[in-house]
C-alpha cells in the first residue's frame, strides 16, 4: 500500500512539473532533500517580465478530497520544513540567493495516471509559519 502511494505520488509529481514547464517555468531541482525536509521541484518562474523568481513547489497527491484535498495537508509543520529545506537550498545555490522566492502548491487528485492538477501559485509565505 505504502509502495503504491509512492507511486502515485512520483506519477502526479511528473504530471505537475510537466504543467509548470508547459507554463513558462524552468526547472533547477527535482526531490531537493535536507535534513528536516524535502523540496519536490524547485522551478524559475521568468515569465513576468524583469524578475525571475525561484518557485519551491510542494506537490500533493490524494485520491479524493474527502478529507480536504492536499492543499489542506500542507499545515504549519509542513510550512516550516519546506521554509527550511527551501533556505538550506539558497545556501546551497548561492545563485539564487537574492532572487525573489515563492512557495507554490500543486493538489493533485483522482486518477494517478491522469490527476487533476490545481496549481496554487503563492500558496503560502515564509513568515506565515
Amino acid at each position: 500500500m505504502a509502495a503504491d502511494r509512492r507511486t502515485d505520488g512520483r506519477t502526479a509529481e511528473i504530471a505537475a512539473r510537466a504543467l509548470l514547464l508547459k507554463a513558462g517555468l524552468t526547472e533547477i531541482a527535482a526531490n531537493a532533500s535536507y535534513r528536516g525536509g524535502e523540496l519536490d521541484l524547485v522551478m524559475l518562474d521568468g515569465t513576468v517580465a524583469g524578475s525571475a523568481t525561484v518557485v519551491f513547489v510542494e506537490v500533493r497527491y490524494r485520491r479524493s478530497r474527502a478529507f480536504g484535498g492536499g492543499a489542506a495537508s500542507v499545515d504549519t509543520g509542513k510550512r516550516r520544513r519546506l521554509i527550511h529545506a527551501a533556505l538550506r537550498f539558497l545556501q546551497d545555490h548561492p545563485k539564487y540567493a537574492n532572487a525573489a522566492c515563492r512557495f507554490d502548491v500543486i493538489d493533485a487528485d483522482g486518477d494517478p495516471a491522469a490527476p487533476r492538477l490545481d496549481w496554487i501559485r503563492d500558496a503560502f509565505r515564509a513568515d506565515d509559519a
